[in-house]
């Protein structure tokens, strides 16, 4: 069974995030980047699976800027088999993510689809399933364990009310969430053998997709700043500063 994972290079979560000085996005020149965290756990998650023998062969895959090489190195330093990446310098939205990579699976034929639940940089949670609904799919988000057996997916998923268990026929796509396992430590030989490792390099025109983005951003800004608290001597003097300061009395 072949294995898609896909993979997206994002500010490094323990960067702290700056606002641009002319607000039109966030600063990423001289930035540290990484693999999004959440793809990090697909991409273990992957490598699992063909550890245990439910899977054959892994394709990671990337869309974005001639950098994410890095990333997808990463991936294959992990255990990933081969490399996609689609170039574009363009801004990327999930929508045109989802339609690049549906190009890829019907290019690449995979029988499972494994991402991060979203990225840590737009937060947006839609690729996955963006990208089920245009390959008309079926799908298991926020995974926090997943069972294959006989052409199936058996899911335990991460829901407002506790958990929820899916079983879904394969071809599929799930994206995971934080508890499904903890990626394991790249190694130096891995790094090594991960350069001799195939990585493909694609247009989107040669895909056939159109990556314009349909949404403008108008501006970024950084959250209001708190002001400071202050202690209080009495409960009478709390519910004073609450009615004739505060107003919520």
């Amino acid at each position: 069974m072949k294995v898609l994972v896909a993979v997206k290079r994002v500010v490094d979560f323990n960067v702290k995030v700056r606002v641009k000085a002319d607000n039109t996005g966030v600063e990423t020149a001289n930035v540290k980047m990484s693999m999004n965290p959440f793809d990090e756990i697909a991409v273990e998650a992957a490598v699992r699976l063909k550890e245990g023998g439910g899977a054959s062969e892994i394709l990671a895959v990337s869309c974005g800027v001639p950098q994410s090489q890095e990333t997808l190195r990463t991936a294959l330093a992990i255990g990933a088999d081969r490399a996609i990446l689609v170039e574009s310098t363009d801004e990327l939205q999930p929508l045109a993510v989802a339609k690049l990579l549906k190009a890829i699976c019907q290019k690449e034929s995979p029988q499972l689809v494994i991402m991060g639940k979203q990225a840590i940089d737009d937060d947006s949670n839609q690729t996955g399933q963006m990208l089920a609904a245009l390959l008309g799919w079926p799908q298991a988000t926020f995974a926090s364990k997943m069972e294959l057996a006989e052409g199936r997916a058996k899911v335990t998923r991460e829901v407002d009310g506790g958990l929820e268990t899916l079983s879904i026929k394969l071809p599929a796509v799930i994206t995971t969430d934080l508890r499904l396992n903890e990626p394991r430590y790249v190694t130096l030989p891995n790094i090594m053998k991960a350069k001799k490792k195939s990585l493909e390099i694609l247009k989107p025109a040669a895909l056939g997709v159109d990556v314009a983005p349909r949404l403008a951003t108008l501006k970024v800004v950084e959250p209001a700043k708190r002001k400071a608290g202050s202690k209080v001597a009495d409960a009478k003097a709390l519910i004073d500063k609450l009615r004739n300061e505060a107003k919520v009395l």
